[in-house]
């Protein structure tokens, strides 16, 4: 059974940082792309940046603008996002997803998803 858990959400004052992790099990995290998305109160669920499987293409949309990173570690069959420089408007659930086929910003591709973690950026 395929399933991802996601971690290390929480509250952060705008600026401030955060990790979050997305841990899986029952397929490996090198084969399939996985997906970073985030949805807010009131709007649609959007793709926020994703990482190739079999690659380490990553692609990230603008509105992250430089200032989060996805990485993966295979030993621990898990991806993160670091966030940096967060600002208000970044306060949504984040969500992790995966696909076999390649990376999409597409909510509706993904066929796995987490249960997603809080991000709340406020003073």
């Amino acid at each position: 059974q395929l399933r991802l858990v996601e971690s290390g959400g929480g509250l952060v004052q705008p600026g401030g940082s955060l990790r979050l992790s997305c841990a899986a099990s029952g397929f490996s995290v090198y084969l399939f792309s996985v997906g970073w998305f985030r949805q807010a109160p009131g709007k649609e669920r959007e793709g926020v940046t994703c990482i190739g499987g079999g690659s380490d293409h990553n692609v990230y949309r603008d509105v992250v603008d430089g200032r989060f990173t996805i990485s993966r570690d295979v030993a621990k069959n898990t991806v993160y996002l670091q966030m940096d420089n967060l600002k208000p408007e970044d306060t949504a659930v984040y969500y992790c997803a995966a696909r076999y086929q390649v990376c999409s910003d597409r909510a509706g591709e993904f066929e796995y998803w987490g249960q997603g973690t809080q991000v709340t950026v406020s003073s």
